[in-house]
């Protein structure tokens, strides 16, 4: 990590040489290196971030929300969720901006059994164990207030979990903290009859797997930031053009090199399932591509889904404005320089 950091830093340098290229970053995801980022593993495969003028891009495994990071300069880009960001601009009035979106819907859910929990509506939470992960304790408290409810008052116990779903299967608990493109297709497979209660649904309609800087580097590295969308832009086009199977291959590729060097979550997890992994293609891609972005281009976050954005916060004690939250207008600028990029197909 202290080589990317030194190397990153490098690229801003007086002696950096814009001229030259942009050096190498850091961009912190969300997650371990599974299907949620195949378009980094296209744009890194395909050229596209050297194309871009990057000598890399350094995806580092989560789960992590990159905020600290990003704050502290270890990363310079961060793949997380309004949620996150929100929260820390409105609790410590934290510098940071969302510039982009992968997801236009989020994929939080509370997942429950359906001979068990079986928690159709947020009325169901109360009375409830909710397996909650430390990284998503924001989160979970985002889908309480939104609905008016409270933990005490309503009797709902947080259970400190993991991101393995045993506990909900073993019924320890009767909700877990999932993601639609995850834990829900896990416990799926695993012979279960599933209830999800999913957040964009149930007034929390934010957007996720956002491209996230802070103020200070989008003021200082716009040129920078436009060719790495860019770059992200065509990895996620060359996604939607291969068949599905393909694409595992690709993912399988990269998680597999995770797995062995570093020492992140994958190791932990064992080799991918391939059925999983083209379920949780296809569910991707349902959050990805939608009227909106197949009209304005991947990654675009219109003035209404922003309003929304902030308005789901604002129901969850988040108060943040759409400046505060948002600058989306490197994507608008990249659009307009190459209308062409818009036409990904599905």
């Amino acid at each position: 990590m202290a080589a990317t950091t030194l190397a990153a830093c490098g690229s801003d340098s007086d002696d950096g040489g814009k001229e030259e290229g942009f050096g190498t970053i850091s961009m912190q995801y969300s997650w371990i290196k599974n299907e949620e980022f195949a378009g980094e593993y296209y744009a890194e495969d395909k050229g596209y971030y050297k194309e871009a003028g990057f000598d890399a891009v350094n995806g580092i495994s989560g789960p992590d929300t990159g905020v600290a990071k990003l704050l502290s300069g270890k990363v310079q880009v961060a793949i997380n969720d309004a949620a996150s960001v929100g929260s820390a601009i409105a609790e410590q009035d934290a510098p940071l901006k969302i510039i982009g979106a992968t997801f236009q819907k989020n994929p939080f859910t509370i997942l429950s059994l359906k001979d068990g929990g079986n928690i159709a509506t947020p009325a169901d939470l109360k009375g409830k164990k909710i397996g909650v992960q430390d990284s998503n304790v924001n989160v979970f408290k985002a889908i309480l207030a939104a609905n008016g409810l409270e933990e005490k008052k309503d009797n709902i116990t947080v259970v400190p979990v993991e991101f393995d779903p045993t506990p909900l299967m073993e019924g320890q608990v009767d909700g877990f903290m999932a993601y639609l493109t995850n834990e829900s297709i896990t416990v799926e497979l695993a012979g279960h009859e599933v209830t999800n209660l999913p957040y964009a649904e149930n007034g929390v309609p934010y957007v996720a797997e956002t491209y996230t800087v802070t103020d200070q580097y989008l003021a200082e590295n716009r040129d920078l930031l436009k060719a790495l969308l860019t770059a992200e832009i065509k990895g996620w086009t060359e996604t939607f053009k291969n068949p599905a199977e393909e694409v595992v291959k690709v993912v399988t590729t990269h998680y597999n090199e995770a797995a062995t060097d570093s020492d992140g979550l994958e190791a932990s997890f064992g080799e991918l399932d391939p059925v999983k992994t083209k379920r949780g293609l296809e569910e991707s891609q349902k959050l990805i591509s939608t009227p909106e972005t197949e009209k304005n281009g991947l990654f675009t976050i219109s003035e209404e889904l922003q309003q929304q954005t902030v308005d789901s916060l604002a129901a969850a004690g988040w108060e943040v404005t759409v400046e505060d939250l948002f600058d989306t207008s490197i994507i608008d600028e990249i659009y307009e320089e190459n209308p062409e990029l818009k036409a990904y197909q599905k």
